[in-house]
């Protein structure tokens, strides 16, 4: 992302990697989308689970591999609806239905868009973007890019992320 900024974190176990993602996610607002990217079990889903916890949604998240997506809808009252979308079994968008990702990616809700390669092109207000790779056992590095047109609150999420460094 031209003019953009990152953030680098270290996390050494799921739960450091969800307090990421709830950090994060306390930068958002309703319509924002994030994208995240990391190779198998990198802990996308688990980055997402904590963001969701902080987002006021308190049951079950799971990856939505199969469904390409799924909508959480807020357990606490005033929060924005949560979406999470894989987008990894997809070999392309041409080929599905156009209005394949509008139940998902509307103006009221926060989205999470695992392996998001093939959809980026068309997706707006891109929040973030997340990378997680493995470390070596549960140790997870954690980069997130910030586009330019960020709010000031994404320092915010940086000072707050477990084992975090802010990159200059």
């Amino acid at each position: 992302m031209s003019g953009s900024s990152d953030t680098r974190a270290t996390t050494a176990s799921a739960a450091e990697t969800e307090a990421a993602g709830a950090a994060l996610a306390a930068t958002l607002a309703p319509g924002d989308v994030v994208l995240l990217e990391g190779e198998m079990g990198a802990g996308k889903t688990t980055f997402v689970r904590g963001a969701a916890r902080a987002l006021g949604f308190d049951g079950p998240v799971t990856s939505p591999t199969f469904t390409i997506g799924r909508r959480y809808e807020p357990t606490h009252p005033g929060r924005a609806p949560i979406a999470h979308l894989d987008l990894h079994r997809l070999g392309g968008l041409a080929d599905e239905d156009p209005a394949l990702l509008d139940d998902y990616l509307t103006p009221d809700a926060i989205a999470f868009v695992e392996w998001p390669e093939i959809a980026e092109p068309q997706l707006e207000r891109i929040a973030a973007k997340v990378t997680l790779a493995h470390a070596g056992g549960d140790t997870r590095t954690i980069t997130v890019t910030r586009p330019a047109r960020a709010s000031p609150q994404a320092s915010t999420a940086s000072e707050t992320s477990p084992q975090g460094e802010a990159s200059p």
